[in-house]
């Protein structure tokens, strides 16, 4: 492998500084999404029970408690719980945008890195070729087949190198893009729903209000027949 990089020039070392740079994005972000994701319908079932019992504080601990972007969109919608449903639509929806740019974190770089590797290779190949042939011309122009080949080899180390690179690049930049479509889905739908059971349950109270309001006290029945034998002669 070391002969291979030293073969290939210094280009090769750019490319190998690309591939450790992919290497570290790719478990970095998998990492982060693998611990980010939950499940939506448990999280969100938990917290309808604690909002129906206006257990607000317990409910924000628990968002607290739980990692990713989609308890934090939640979080950010239970502790302003009394805000209109038009208010809290908003807040879960600017809370949404603020997580996209940490969900797609470094996946611009991993694109990068797969559009840019084979043109390093490509460089490096061309920089090879106009090598051997300044090396021919020095010679007086006469050079064996044999010598020829062998620039040409040395040159297209490069070349191999910056595909070996880009094709697994662009492949964990597909896989982690749509882990992240996923997240931000879920971030999504938990946003819709939240504000859905906060606002239903909010009604739901003021519909029990509304049909049983505070009755005034009843008279006291001592009260009455006292009253009844003070109005007889």
């Amino acid at each position: 492998m070391m002969d291979l990089i030293l073969k290939g020039g210094p280009l090769m070392w750019l490319l190998l500084g690309c591939s450790i740079l992919t290497i570290a994005i790719s478990l970095e972000r998998y990492f982060q999404f693998h611990r980010a994701r939950v499940d939506v319908g448990d999280l969100l079932h938990g917290l309808r029970n604690l909002i129906r019992n206006r257990n607000y504080a317990e409910a924000l601990h628990e968002c607290a408690g739980t990692p990713g972007p989609v308890a934090r969109v939640i979080h950010s919608a239970i502790i302003r719980h009394d805000a209109p449903r038009s208010e809290l639509k908003e807040i879960v929806q600017e809370s949404g945008q603020l997580e996209v740019p940490k969900v797609e974190k470094y996946l611009a770089v991993l694109l990068s890195v797969a559009y840019v590797a084979p043109l390093i290779g490509l460089l490096g190949t061309v920089l090879g070729l106009v090598n051997t042939f300044v090396q021919v011309n020095a010679a007086g122009g006469y050079a064996t087949a044999t010598e020829i080949s062998k620039g040409v080899y040395m040159s297209l180390i490069t070349s191999a190198a910056g595909l070996m690179v880009a094709i697994p690049a662009f492949v964990f930049y597909s896989f982690l893009r749509a882990y992240a479509k996923t997240l931000m889905h879920d971030m999504e739908r938990a946003g819709i729903e939240i504000v859905n059971i906060i606002c239903d349950l909010r009604r739901e109270r003021s519909d029990i209000i509304a049909l049983h309001p505070n009755r005034p006290a009843e008279e006291d029945p001592g009260e009455e027949a006292g009253a009844a034998a003070g109005s007889n002669p």
